[in-house]
């Protein structure tokens, strides 16, 4: 957790410092995905040293951040889900859902003496967050990870308390994965976790699994690797174990046919080396922008993001997007009319 910490406040320090050398205020607002918060604190830093343009970005979770972006408080939204037809409806006006990384959910769990390799099929893990299996040494879990001495612990299954893009990812899954998930709980932003604590943003989740013994939640790659904290191996589509990372995150989205609205999900990919918990993050925002400064500040970005942005996207473990998928997208932010 002090990682976690400290990964936030470095981050908030550093657009603290940057505002306090500036002469002006903030160029553009944002928020949104606490999935994208690491890349982005990463991003937006390097293009204020690049171009003295500050973007002062809230990492609140994908529900908050479209509801800012809708309320006009904010110049772009950040979601791990796309906009649903209610909500482009209530932008008034014209709106582009714009992927701009992929990234990967993980699995991440605390048992004693359990510290890598975890192996979990879909049905167990449907079956945890359901509430029908509640202890590690439960014969379906100890039959799938011979060798492995798992305690005689009860699970604590940790989830978002807030609107999340991680958990529309998340319960995407297991919606496909499972009849009884779509029918009982189904997916989106928010749900009604049958069981579990709750936690805010990704940074929460993390927290919980850190600190309860005999937690499991699912959390974002990057905060999963910058805080060295375990992961399971998933069983895919194609029966194979997988791991989170950027080569199966990238597999995940090979062959995905990218719809013009870019509105796609990719859970439970086909794919001998896909992870199944993989999704696309976009930047949502107007057409018809409002203010004629700050709407081509925001066009720069954008193509700044896609151009070197992208191609730096492994460096915190996310996948950068396909090249003919970002001149697809570029397309699209052409169309922003300033």
């Amino acid at each position: 957790m002090k990682n976690i910490k400290k990964l936030v406040l470095a981050g908030f320090a550093g657009m603290v410092m940057m505002g306090a050398s500036m002469a002006h205020a903030v160029d553009l607002n944002g928020a949104g995905s606490t999935f994208d918060n690491p890349i982005f604190q990463k991003w937006f830093h390097e293009y204020y040293t690049a171009n003295q343009i500050q973007v002062n970005y809230q990492s609140i979770g994908s529900g908050g951040g479209i509801q800012q972006w809708l309320a006009k408080t904010v110049d772009f939204g950040a979601t791990d889900a796309y906009l649903t037809d209610d909500e482009a409806k209530k932008a008034n006006g014209p709106s582009l859902n714009l992927p701009v990384v992929l990234g990967a959910v993980c699995v991440t769990y605390n048992i004693p003496g359990v510290d890598s390799g975890l192996k979990l099929t879909p049905k167990i893990l449907v079956d945890i967050y359901r509430g029908k299996i509640t202890n590690w040494n439960d014969p379906a879990i100890a039959e799938i990870n011979p060798g492995v001495t798992l305690p005689d612990l009860k699970i604590t299954v940790a989830h978002r308390s807030d609107g999340s893009g991680t958990t529309n990812i998340f319960t995407s899954y297991l919606s496909k994965v499972s009849t009884a998930w779509s029918t009982e709980v189904g997916w989106g932003k928010s749900v009604n976790f049958p069981v579990g604590v709750g936690g805010k943003g990704n940074e929460g989740v993390a927290g919980i699994v850190e600190q309860v013994s005999g937690s499991i939640g699912y959390v974002e790659l990057a905060y999963c690797v910058q805080n060295k904290m375990a992961v399971a191996k998933l069983k895919n589509k194609a029966g194979n174990y997988v791991e989170a990372s950027v080569a199966t995150t990238t597999a995940a989205a090979k062959g995905a046919k990218m719809p013009s609205s870019f509105k796609i999900m990719i859970t439970n990919a086909s794919g001998e080396d896909a992870y199944p918990i993989c999704g696309f993050s976009w930047v949502v925002v107007r057409v018809n922008q409002d203010d004629p400064v700050k709407g081509k500040k925001l066009v720069d970005l954008l193509n700044w993001i896609l151009d070197k942005g992208n191609a730096e996207a492994g460096d915190l473990y996310y996948a950068p997007l396909p090249d003919s998928l970002v001149e697809k997208v570029k397309g699209a932010v052409a169309t922003i009319k300033y």
